[in-house]
């Protein structure tokens, strides 16, 4: 890389990398538009996408695979790949008591806040009643509230987090082969949700006593910690190579995940949603390529600076993750006019729309809550 790799070398810490700017701000909105896409395939009486779904018709079968699975699967790894890419390895004279205390001041608290907002913030308008909410109370210290299913992404951000002062050492003094080692193990455990799928539920040493696999230690969210590393470190291939490898391996991994859903999901038939969504699982082979894909042709964005706007919204896409839920749960049924198979747009439009118009709410908003005081511990 040029200009990237320089941006680098001058310190994460004091310089904004542009590109990862425009990374966060797309796949922030890729997130929106997965949530948008679930409303057309859900069976859940919440129109999110639940243990069973149901395609009603042929265009939605075609546009939630194409938006959902084609266009936005890949916005949890990269969001992985962009923390990873910023914080691996420590500085030398970080702590892990100290990096625990910097990472976690800033996700903790809003986190926090927003586990408490979606137990009780809904009895406002009657999106839930004092029994479920007290019931999600008492959840929160193990899971996520039942209104809040987004926030699932928190514990493995957590879990990342936990372990960078383990595996920092260890990359510190990594040769290039020795975590292409790695990443190609983390390659091969990307195949154990479709051999769990069509070989057989319990595979390398599983079992109802164990469900640590052979491979469980090499896989998981911590072989996209390990490809950002060396993507950063190791990666130094010309910009026309990153765009020619990076729109090829994004075409390929996303066309195949499109693809996967469009085959299991017959229209008029009811299915559990894993066995819709068998290739849509965030660790498979496609959604690895695909975001190895993206991740490239995003560090072909070369800028010396980002436009103020892009670096203004940037700082404020993990509050906006935070919150979008309330605007899309309120947003989808008002477009979607109590009929997924004739909502007030045409689906090709219909899903966009309600991504675009939660994200619009969501900047405004966050922007807003940004110049109260102590704003930090509501947005991050």
């Amino acid at each position: 890389m040029t200009t990237n790799n320089q941006q680098l070398k001058k310190g994460i810490e004091n310089e904004r990398i542009v590109f990862i700017d425009y990374l966060r701000i797309v796949a922030c909105f890729l997130v929106m538009l997965v949530h948008s896409s679930e409303n057309f395939y859900g069976a859940d009486s919440s129109g999110l996408a639940g243990n069973i779904s149901m395609l009603a018709n042929e265009t939605n079968r075609f546009w939630v695979s194409f938006y959902d699975g084609g266009v936005a699967r890949t916005c949890v790894p990269l969001f992985m790949v962009v923390s990873a890419f910023l914080l691996v390895p420590m500085k030398p004279d970080t702590s892990m008591k100290g990096f625990y205390q910097h990472r976690f001041k800033r996700i903790l608290p809003p986190m926090i806040v927003f586990l408490l907002l979606y137990t009780f913030l809904p009895l406002l308008w009657g999106g839930m009643t004092w029994e479920q909410s007290l019931q999600d109370l008492k959840t929160i210290p193990f899971n996520f509230p039942s209104m809040a299913g987004h926030l699932w992404f928190m514990y493995p951000l957590i879990s990342l987090y936990l372990i960078i002062p383990v595996v920092s050492p260890w990359l510190e003094k990594a040769t290039a082969k020795e975590e292409q080692m790695f990443l190609t193990l983390f390659a091969v455990s990307t195949f154990l949700p479709w051999l769990h799928h069509f070989v057989q539920p319990e595979i390398w040493g599983e079992c109802f006593w164990n469900k640590f696999s052979m491979l469980w230690y090499c896989s998981g969210y911590l072989g996209y910690l390990v490809l950002a590393h060396y993507i950063r470190v190791y990666l130094h291939w010309t910009r026309k190579k990153r765009l020619t490898i990076g729109a090829i391996t994004f075409f390929i991994g996303a066309t195949f995940t499109a693809w996967s859903f469009w085959w299991k999901g017959i229209p008029g038939q009811v299915i559990e949603t894993p066995l819709l969504e068998w290739s849509w699982e965030f660790c498979t082979p496609n959604v690895l390529l695909a975001t190895f894909g993206a991740f490239l042709l995003f560090t072909c964005i070369e800028q010396p600076k980002a436009p103020r706007i892009i670096t203004g919204i940037s700082k404020l896409t993990f509050g906006m993750y935070l919150v979008h839920m309330f605007f899309l749960s309120q947003i989808a049924p008002a477009i979607i006019h109590g009929s997924v198979t004739d909502p007030l747009l045409p689906v090709s439009l219909a899903i966009p729309t309600i991504a675009i118009l939660t994200f619009i709410c969501c900047v405004v908003t966050c922007k807003l809550i940004s110049f109260l005081p102590g704003s930090k511990w509501i947005i991050g």
